[in-house]
């Protein structure tokens, strides 16, 4: 199957060609055409395997259509995603895609100034991708105009429920138009999903592609057990190795990451960090870095567990254990993404082991366990303790430092690339 078999035009099919791809993913193949066709529709795949293109260019074609037969111009796209960072590189995607097309596009979330989003919105922008509490603050003052709004799309829609935006996105699709093509795109069909189907969308379509509890097949999973003080020495003894050259490190507290980060900078590793008290501009730059290769780590907490989208991530390693298995799903599945290999490192504590027996039960399959070669695990603790990043109940991604959802922060997916063109979040 290729991309010229779904019905995209062909203003489309040049962009994806000169991004360098040439073989839409299964979640892909399977959505693009029912949209096309004007169906409601809801994807349920895991993180990594196209989502966002899968509505992306078909919603595409579509607008090039409507511009082919000059239609009315106006705000006729509407996507709303859980974090500022998905935001943001979902409309680096739109922009990628759209780039033959005369279309306008904005962006919508809070941390930031609202004047320049105001003025979008009064402009009647054609596509709108928004976090749900800045656009419905915006709302509620008039600024937006969705009258003539053709396609709504709700990305991340289990993360958005887990965040608590559910009210905010009830407002918010209240107001819509009811004549509208609505999608739906998460990571599970949970009970919650199905009641919002019910309420948004119109004999949607559904398309699963997957089983939700299995990580990435392309992702190697291992687990390295070591004592609590530990932690700071292993994880510069893995860093040794140079095919850790992009690496992603999970820390369950704010804190922690800080921590994390100032021992590999001592160490002379570049890192940044990711988390909800760092500024919006910081957490951009934060991510720019990393994708570039100005950084070599970037240690986050699970705010960023959908948030990041970075091709090439060699490891994924959790630092901290994570305290729920889904969590433990979102997180490895940032490497492995779109028929790429990876690899996942879980530091598993004698305190961790009762969530890592949860963990293996939840995904079907015991985990690897595997040795440092050339560590010395007997290594005492150091005057003071210390050595993991926190263990308090709380988890960062739910509830930890969240404050208003819209000033919250943080998904997708790559078809297959040929070697050479520059990275494209997919």
């Amino acid at each position: 199957m290729s991309f010229r078999n779904l019905g995209l035009d062909a203003k489309i099919l040049q962009a994806v060609q000169e991004a360098g791809y040439t073989e839409p993913t299964p979640i892909q193949t399977a959505a693009i055409p029912p949209i096309i066709a004007g169906l409601d529709l809801i994807g349920i795949a895991q993180t990594g395997t196209g989502k966002t293109a899968a509505f992306t260019l078909p919603i595409l074609t579509k607008l090039a259509a409507n511009l082919a037969a000059g239609g009315r111009r106006g705000t006729r796209v509407l996507v709303i995603a859980p974090t500022r960072e998905l935001v943001v590189q979902i409309e680096e995607n739109v922009r990628a895609y759209a780039k033959h097309l005369p279309l306008t596009m904005a962006t919508v979330f809070g941390g930031v100034g609202e004047q320049p989003q105001i003025r979008a919105l009064r402009a009647s922008t054609d596509v709108v991708i928004a976090c749900p509490g800045r656009l419905l603050d915006l709302m509620d003052r008039n600024y937006a105009d969705f009258s003539g709004l053709q396609f709504l799309v709700l990305d991340e829609a289990d993360r958005m429920l887990d965040m608590g935006f559910l009210p905010s996105i009830r407002q918010v699709v209240r107001r819509l138009p009811k004549q509208r093509q609505t999608l739906l795109f998460s990571a599970t069909l949970s009970s919650e999903i199905e009641s919002l189907t019910h309420e948004f969308q119109r004999n949607p379509k559904t398309i699963q592609i997957g089983r939700r509890s299995n990580p990435a097949e392309t992702v190697t999973q291992l687990v390295y057990e070591v004592p609590k003080h530990l932690k700071p020495a292993l994880l510069h003894h893995l860093l040794r190795d140079p095919q850790m050259d992009m690496v992603l490190v999970f820390s369950r507290m704010k804190h922690g990451a800080d921590r994390i980060a100032r021992q590999l900078e001592q160490k002379g590793i570049r890192t940044a960090t990711l988390h909800s008290n760092r500024s919006q501009n910081q957490r951009l730059k934060a991510l720019k870095d990393f994708k570039s290769g100005a950084v070599r780590v970037l240690v986050a907490t699970d705010i960023a567990a959908r948030g990041i989208d970075v091709d090439g991530i060699s490891h994924v390693v959790n630092y901290d254990f994570p305290m729920h298995a889904e969590d433990y799903v979102h997180r490895i599945g940032r490497t492995g993404r779109a028929h790429a290999v990876g690899d996942a490192i879980s530091f598993v504590t004698p305190e961790d082991q009762g969530e890592l027996r949860s963990l293996e039960r939840f995904i079907g399959r015991g985990i690897v366990r595997k040795r440092a070669e050339g560590f010395d695990y007997s290594a005492s603790a150091p005057a003071g303790g210390g050595g993991e990043s926190d263990r308090r109940p709380q988890q960062q991604g739910r509830g930890q430092g969240q404050g208003r959802p819209q000033q919250r922060g943080g998904g997708s997916s790559q078809p297959q690339q040929r070697s050479g063109p520059p990275r494209q979040r997919w």
